[in-house]
């Protein structure tokens, strides 16, 4: 027994410094990552509002701290922030990451945007960070990798100084990542190309390939990891066939990279989430595409026959379409939160092609139709007209809106509202009859928007028809009936509440004519808030 004890002792005694030497190697070999990401809707002047950035933010912001071994108190998420705010929470990290080395661990900062680029710089609302300042801050950053992905328009610019490619050809060697060194700039488009948005896949087409591919649909090899060729591979094909037909033509993402050692570098571990869903080898080939409750496209995944694909998509719940060549496969699929999900696909229904959630269009999607309901106040201006012909009366109506027909940003309005109160006659030689006073208020508007991100404020002009009247109580009066045309003024504001419900602040000024005795003429000003809806 005792021999026993001195063997084990002496095995214990032999064995620590390989354990503390492996613990030493696994602390060098580990990535501490750390993430900056920006998303900016607007560019000041010169620059027309993006629906997108902001949520494709918030996207990348989740994959990366989800599938991607960020931390969340490692990563920084901006939204709408201005340059300096962008360049202090890169300080912060930098800080960090200089923490980091400082106790042995290898470091990698990801700093992703979405949003404006033009003239050689970044646009962060009324705020510019220059092209030639960031790729300084990014060779000067305190940490090993630095990777940074641009999704703007002519980002290109960026890369062009190193030699921008237009195809995925990924020069870095397969092996160990904890060998690699440098800079890797990954942006959405060419030097001379537009970033273009989709609304059906709710972001614009890099970002949504870009993540589709982290979430599994890059991962080629099976392995289940998504490694930085995979996935900058995997974007640019598909933003190049998805843009291919667009108005703006195609869109070429571009790459640059100053890597020493070897390594590519995992993006993503499909395997660090619990749950997930697994597509099984004996599905059928083709095309998934799989659809939040908002409609929006989130992932994609080209599956091959007799293989097993998975995909990281987040607790929820899922609509998913195959395309077929004359037909849809359409099911829904729950993903539960820690356990992965077996995708059922027999038990899917045949659908038509009109039910294709791939129809993405670009920004500029033309003519479109809004339909809202209206609640609000009217009032004249003159206070004796007010107490004794036209009261005071709230208005409650509905209102379709025909947006970007006549020219971009042009709205016009069709409306119509209801209003009535009760009133007591008060004239000099007559007092005391009571009546109901009420409003009919159609009328048509023309008015122009200068959107700035969430918020366009609007002026325009309106022509209405009032039918104003007034029915008393006692029947020995007759009922009065007023109908006269209205001009008048519009301005206000809409705020975008998600991407098809807008919350709009209005204030009209209406003038009119009218004959009691004599021509007379008078003005009158309404408030309203309109909730509108985009089918």
């Amino acid at each position: 027994m005792a021999g026993l004890r001195h063997a084990w002792a002496k095995a214990m005694r032999a064995s620590i410094p390989a354990l503390l030497l492996a613990s030493t190697a696994a602390r060098a070999d580990t990535l501490h990552r750390f993430a900056l990401i920006a998303g900016n809707d607007t560019g000041g002047a010169d620059t027309r509002p993006l629906s997108y950035a902001r949520d494709d933010a918030r996207k990348m912001h989740d994959l990366l701290t989800r599938l991607g071994g960020v931390a969340p108190a490692d990563a920084k998420l901006l939204l709408d922030d201005d340059a300096k705010d962008f360049l202090v929470a890169l300080s912060d990290l930098e800080q960090r990451a200089r923490a980091a080395q400082a106790r042995g661990e290898r470091t990698a900062l990801f700093v992703y945007y979405s949003g404006h680029a033009k003239d050689g710089a970044l646009r962060l609302g009324t705020s510019q960070l220059g092209f030639d300042a960031l790729k300084r801050r990014l060779a000067d950053a305190p940490v090993d990798i630095r990777i940074a992905i641009l999704d703007s328009c002519r980002s290109g610019a960026l890369t062009r100084s190193k030699g921008a490619r237009k195809a995925p050809a990924f020069d870095v060697e397969s092996g160990a990542a904890r060998d690699a060194r440098g800079v890797v700039i990954l942006t959405s488009s060419a030097a001379d190309e537009d970033s273009q948005e989709s609304d059906a896949l709710g972001g614009s087409y890099f970002s949504h390939h870009l993540a589709s591919g982290l979430l599994g649909d890059a991962d080629r090899s099976g392995d289940g990891r998504v490694t930085l060729f995979e996935a900058y591979s995997h974007a640019y094909a598909r933003t190049v066939a998805d843009t291919a037909d667009s108005s703006a033509g195609p869109q070429h993402p571009t790459f640059s990279y100053d890597l020493a050692g070897n390594g590519d570098l995992v993006l993503t571990d499909l395997r660090a989430a619990a749950e997930g869903l697994v597509v099984p080898g004996n599905a059928p080939a083709g095309a998934y595409y799989f659809v939040d409750p908002s409609g929006s496209v989130v992932a994609e995944l080209d599956k091959a026959a007799d293989t097993e694909r998975r995909v990281a998509l987040a607790p929820g719940t899922y609509r998913v379409k195959r395309r077929l060549s004359d037909r849809l496969r359409i099911g829904e699929v729950e993903v539960a939160r820690g356990r992965t999900t077996i995708l059922q696909e027999p038990r899917f229904k045949d659908a038509p092609f009109s039910d294709d959630p791939v129809k993405g269009a670009v920004l500029d999607k033309g003519a479109f139709w809004t339909f809202g309901l209206t609640g609000g106040f009217q009032s004249f201006f003159d206070p004796q007209t007010r107490q004794s012909l036209f009261l005071s009366v709230p208005l409650f109506g509905a209102e379709a809106e025909l947006h970007d027909y006549f020219r971009r940003d042009w709205v016009w309005g069709f409306d119509a509202a209801v209003g009535g109160t009760n009133g007591v006659l008060s004239l000099p030689t007559l007092a005391g009859p009571a009546y109901r006073y009420s409003v009919v208020n159609v009328g048509t508007s023309l008015t122009a928007g200068w959107p700035m991100g969430r918020v366009s404020p609007f002026v325009g002009v309106r022509v209405a028809y009032l039918i104003m009247g007034r029915k008393f109580d006692d029947g020995a009066f007759a009922d009065q009936r007023f109908a006269m045309v209205s001009p008048g003024l519009a301005t206000g504001a809409r705020f975008q509440l998600t991407r098809r419900l807008n919350l709009t602040a209005r204030t009209r000024l209406q003038y009119l004519q009218y004959t009691v005795d004599a021509q007379r003429s008078l003005g009158f000003w309404e408030l309203a808030a309109l909730l509108t809806y985009e089918p």
